[in-house]
């Protein structure tokens, strides 16, 4: 007798979710030193007074003052000017409500901002200067982000005719020179202009941190914060402050973090489709490997990471570019572990998307 499987009930056949080993619970993507900031949010969770949201505000605050692999706080991933601005948002799985900030400068405590755009104002999402204003018409101080190591690098790269870049369709060829680009005239039309969209592959990686904290209560939270691509043009906002991209929360199913090729992922909502993805029925991993395909199909070559949690704690992820890694700490676990995510290659996504037959 045949029966056809369908791709969700092949993803959940295969793809079992990890365990949980208890709440409360901490989850964040990457392992390493980021994994100081699993163990931060997580002790925090073992005080009466702490919340969820606190205790995501507690570990990504870790990562943006030790810098974690510097891609995360001050000092890192400048932009073509040199300067290192940061992204950072916060979500009450709750209410659904989160607070946001974008191209923030010269502030470091980007998670705290956030939190203070989600708590007292009805906004989501300030950026730039007038964010930096907001926050220190908050009682945040001004700080220089900029390091001595930072300036030393910059320098370099300009050397090297700022290589590699984020530019396209400019002139002068930015494979070669940094500029100023006059962006060359392109026909929408031609059989060749999508092609010229596409990023070649010689961007510099940059990471992230995104977290989701389940209280001992079940109520949840998720953030992240990051500095963005190093070498990125002045201005640009990566997913990270994007709700449903970085990270999303809906404390009635489960929450996500997303790390990687943020300027693709965004196009996406990974996060948003993760949980969504939990909502119908699929295992945490499974979800994330659904969310991560999705990219796949249209952009193959980029890096990129998904971690997802259910609201109890079963837990998985998935990556492709890379090997991805995630840490998690919860119940009465004694030290954070850190789980390693192989690339979805392209025989395991063509499985996955295959419909047996038995």
């Amino acid at each position: 007798m045949k029966r056809t499987v369908t791709i969700m009930s092949l993803f959940a056949l295969r793809v079992a979710a990890q365990a949980s080993p208890g709440l409360p619970f901490v989850i964040n993507t990457w392992g390493g030193p980021f994994t100081a900031a699993t163990d931060a949010a997580y002790l925090s969770l073992q005080r009466p007074t702490t919340s969820a949201l606190d205790a995501v505000e507690i570990g990504c605050s870790t990562c943006e003052k030790n810098q974690c692999d510097g891609s995360v706080g001050f000092g890192g991933s400048p932009d073509e000017d040199c300067e290192t601005t940061l992204d950072a948002m916060i979500m009450d799985g709750t209410t659904m409500k989160s607070g946001n900030v974008a191209g923030l400068r010269r502030i470091k405590d980007a998670i705290a901002v956030a939190r203070h755009v989600l708590e007292y104002t009805t906004h989501t999402l300030l950026a730039g200067d007038l964010a930096t204003q907001f926050a220190v018409s908050n009682g945040f101080a001004l700080s220089n982000l900029t390091t001595t190591e930072q300036t030393k690098r910059c320098a370099a790269w300009r050397e090297e005719h700022c290589q590699p870049n984020y530019r396209i369709n400019v002139s002068p060829d930015p494979k070669t020179s940094c500029g100023p680009y006059t962006g060359v005239a392109l026909n929408s039309s031609s059989p060749v202009y999508q092609r010229g969209l596409i990023p070649d592959g010689s961007q510099t990686s940059h990471d992230t941190i995104s977290m989701i904290s389940i209280h001992s209560s079940g109520t949840m939270a998720a953030g992240t914060s990051t500095n963005g691509a190093t070498w990125k043009v002045p201005g640009r906002v990566g997913d990270g402050p994007i709700t449903g991209s970085g990270s999303y929360v809906d404390g009635d199913v489960g929450g996500c973090g997303a790390t990687g090729d943020g300027d693709i992922m965004m196009r996406f909502l990974p996060c948003y489709q993760a949980v969504e993805n939990l909502r119908q029925g699929m295992s945490p991993k499974a979800a994330a490997e659904d969310a991560v395909k999705r990219i796949l199909r249209k952009y193959p070559d980029g890096s990129y990471g998904i971690v997802v949690v259910d609201k109890d704690g079963q837990h998985g992820g998935a990556g492709a570019g890379w090997t991805f890694t995630y840490a998690f700490r919860g119940g009465n676990m004694n030290a954070t572990e850190v789980v390693s995510v192989p690339p979805l290659t392209e025989a395991r996504r063509s499985e996955s998307e295959t419909v047996m037959q038995a």
